[in-house]
C-alpha cells in the first residue's frame, strides 16, 4: 500500500478557492482504478493549511494517478499557495490496528494487577 500526504498552505483571500478545488477532486479521484482513499482535511489552527491524505493499491496505481489532468489541476493551485505544496510518499509493507493497542494496554494491565498482588502479598507479612 502507498500512502500520500500532500499539505498545502493557502494565500488568506484564495483560501475558498483552493478549497473548492480539493473538495472537487476528491469523489473523481476515489472511483480511479487503486485508489483505497482519498481525504481532505483542514488544520485547526491554520484555517489555511490543508492535508490531502491519500491511499493507493500500488505504486503503479499513484503514479497513473500523478499523470493525471486530475492531478494537474493540483500542481495548477500553486499560484494560490504561500509556499510549494509539500509531499511525501510513503510504501507500507505491513499495517497493524487497534488491536495492538488492546493488546498492549491489556499486557499493561495484567503486569499492574499483578504487581499489585505481589506488593499486597509483601505487605500483608
Amino acid at each position: 500500500m502507498i500512502i500520500v500526504r500532500i499539505s498545502i498552505k493557502a494565500l488568506m483571500e484564495k483560501r475558498t478557492e483552493v478549497m473548492q478545488t480539493l473538495l472537487s477532486m476528491i469523489e473523481p479521484a476515489r472511483k480511479e482504478k487503486g485508489c483505497l482513499s482519498y481525504d481532505v482535511f483542514c488544520d485547526i489552527d491554520g484555517k489555511t493549511v490543508f492535508n490531502l491524505i491519500e491511499e493507493w493499491k500500488t505504486r503503479e496505481d499513484l503514479d497513473r494517478h500523478i499523470r493525471s489532468e486530475r492531478f494537474s489541476v493540483l500542481l495548477g493551485t500553486k499560484s494560490l499557495l504561500v509556499k510549494p505544496l509539500e509531499m511525501k510518499i510513503h510504501t507500507v509493507s505491513h499495517s497493524e490496528g487497534v488491536e495492538v493497542v488492546n493488546a498492549l494496554r491489556n499486557e499493561g494491565t495484567h503486569k499492574k494487577s499483578s504487581n499489585k498482588k505481589k506488593n499486597n502479598y509483601v505487605v500483608g507479612k
